[in-house]
């Protein structure tokens, strides 16, 4: 287990240098500024030293002396701390460019991810990887750019120093030294594993937020706030178990280093003590100079051991965000992918098979031809792949078998964005953005003018409302249509497409939330936009779709029936059963 933590931890180390490698000048300049302020904050001790030494000497105090060294002092304090704010611009830099090209990675794959994926992961872990631990990661992060380069530099600063006033002190430190950094080690490799678990049970925890949210209405109709509440206490309680085991083992590393600290500064006392009073060349400035290497040598060491902690942490939220970086996105374009241009509205699908989990068939040998112009309505039982048609036509899904041809072009061949530029589609689930009631109209056509603009929404009789509002078309809607109602979005969503007009039509439900008088209206709006282009309906009331060309019938994955309603009526099968159910007396 622990070899496994450890090659992931690795990997994703190396990940995180491959990010920073673009910014090597900024790392560079640190390390300079790190040097610098270590540089200049070790040079203190050795004026100090030499102040005392000049007091305790023989002779009068010279005060000139004294306000020289002060003078001298006072500017390598300046220094220091110019350098010292530098080197964390430089790291600041480093940290959020970072980030930013992180998160701009991650929501770059969210888009080309395939839908299977989108589906298969609840929406709020997914927003919990790209937030809150890419948070965590920079937070971490950036105390390890902070701390562990000024660390590593004072510790071989030190080392350097005491070396040059006494070696056999030096040795005292530096034996003593392995014994800090195991007890960091130790406790560091059993928190990575903690730290992934917090950040799992994290993202867990976001995701019945979100989903409780967004479902609000929902849950209060049915009076399940109580279960909802028991739920979410039970997840938060893992979340406090799992957080208070990963910051309290953390936590026990500093105290660790400490304490071997400790037992260094004292062994560095009692040895200069014995060498000052042996009456050698040892002074008691340089033992004073020698106390404060050995406090500033053993600092570094508390600092690292909690930058090492925060690594874990920040460790554990980056392998869950390069997780998601690093998953398959759909299936890329050919090179030479064509851009489909000219379309009629000649669409094939022929031998199709597709399921969505391997072993459950669900679209079984499917063959379709549709001309130019033709309305073809898909009817059927809930479940019988309506909506998956639709899904593999507008290829958010490819066929397991078989093919879809658009103008004689396999839709594999030719562009997502041609393709899914010549249909206009209108589902039963709306969808609107933030932002006026005109950005939302105008995001298929974003060059329209104000006549086509009203021109497209009187035609889906959405205008009068509109009119009604506070601000008219300027009004700002909140996520996902604000307090609209679901009809109110739904006649929005049918401007949008009739703003577009372009050469084939999917309607998928279209009209489920609208009032049966609006109904009638928009019907007869969609008579006169259909005409002339190819059009997909799926439907489940059959008042809707008599006026259809043609008329699938699907039953598990399979065509059943097909003809126009007269026909299948005439037939007296599947379709007849269902068209007497709904219209008996």
């Amino acid at each position: 287990m622990e070899k496994k933590e450890k090659k992931y931890q690795g990997k994703t180390l190396k990940k995180v240098l491959k990010y920073i490698q673009s910014y090597r000048v900024y790392l560079a300049l640190s390390l300079a500024f790190a040097v610098a302020t270590v540089a200049a904050t070790l040079y203190i001790p050795v004026l100090t030293g030499r102040a005392i030494d000049h007091i305790l000497g023989p002779g009068q105090v010279e005060f000139s002396v004294l306000t020289k060294l002060l003078w001298q002092m006072g500017i390598i304090i300046l220094v220091t701390a110019l350098a010292q704010w530098l080197m964390n611009v430089c790291n600041n830099k480093i940290t959020y460019e970072v980030v930013q090209d992180v998160r701009r990675e991650a929501f770059a794959k969210i888009e080309i991810l395939p839908l299977k994926f989108i589906d298969g992961h609840s929406h709020g872990e997914l927003v919990s990887r790209v937030i809150a631990d890419v948070d965590q990661f920079a937070d971490g992060l950036l105390m390890g750019f902070s701390q562990l380069f000024t660390g590593v530099v004072t510790i071989l600063g030190t080392l350097l120093f005491m070396l040059s006033i006494n070696v056999k002190i030096t040795l005292v430190v530096v034996l003593v030294t392995p014994v800090s950094l195991f007890v960091a080690a130790f406790i560091a490799k059993r928190t990575f594993s903690m730290f992934m678990l917090q950040s799992t049970t994290r993202g867990e925890q976001t995701s019945l937020i979100n989903e409780m949210i967004e479902n609000q209405k929902v849950v209060q109709a049915f009076s399940k706030e109580s279960d909802v509440l028991e739920k979410f206490d039970e997840i938060n309680g893992r979340l406090e178990k799992a957080s208070l085991q990963a910051t309290f083992f953390s936590s026990l590393t500093n105290p660790g280093t400490r304490f071997v600290n400790s037992l260094v500064y004292t062994g560095v006392a009692l040895v200069g003590a014995l060498f000052a009073m042996s009456g050698g060349a040892f002074t008691v400035g340089q033992l004073s100079c020698f106390l404060s290497y050995a406090n500033q040598y053993t600092k570094p060491f508390n600092e690292i051991s909690g930058v090492v902690t925060e690594l874990q942490n920040a460790l554990a939220c980056a392998e869950r965000i390069f997780t998601l970086i690093e998953e398959e996105p759909q299936i890329p374009e050919p090179a030479q992918a064509e851009i489909l241009e000219h379309v009629e509205g000649n669409v094939d699908l022929e031998h199709v098979y597709f399921s969505y989990e391997p072993g459950q068939k669900l679209i079984e040998d499917f063959n379709l031809k549709v001309q130019p112009g033709q309305r073809v309505a898909i009817v059927g039982p809930t479940g019988c792949g309506k909506t998956t048609l639709i899904n593999l036509l507008m290829r958010f899904y490819d066929v397991d078998d078989g093919c879809i041809e658009v103008e004689n072009k396999d839709i594999r061949t030719v562009t997502r964005k041609s393709l899914r530029e010549s249909y206009g589609m209108v589902l039963q689930e709306t969808w609107l953005k933030a932002g006026t009631i005109r950005d939302n109209l105008k995001m298929g056509k974003p060059d329209a003018t104000e006549e086509e603009l009203l021109e497209a929404a009187k035609a889906a009789h959405a205008h009068s409302f509109i009119k009604r509002l506070p601000q008219g078309y300027d009004t700002v809607i909140g996520e996902d249509g604000g307090s609209l109602s679901a009809g109110q979005k739904q006649l929005l969503c049918i401007a949008r497409v009739m703003l577009c007009l372009p050469p084939m039509l999917i309607l998928d439900e279209a009209t489920s939330s609208i009032d049966t008088r609006t109904e009638m209206k928009i019907q007869n709006a969609f008579a006169r936009m259909m005409k002339g282009r190819t059009s997909f309906i799926v439907a489940h009331r059959l008042s809707t779709i008599q006026e259809a060309d043609i008329i699938l019938v699907m039953k598990d994955g399979h065509i059943l029936e097909q003809g126009d309603h007269t026909q299948l009526l005439e037939q007296k099968g599947f379709y007849s059963e269902l068209y007497h159910s709904q219209f008996a007396v």
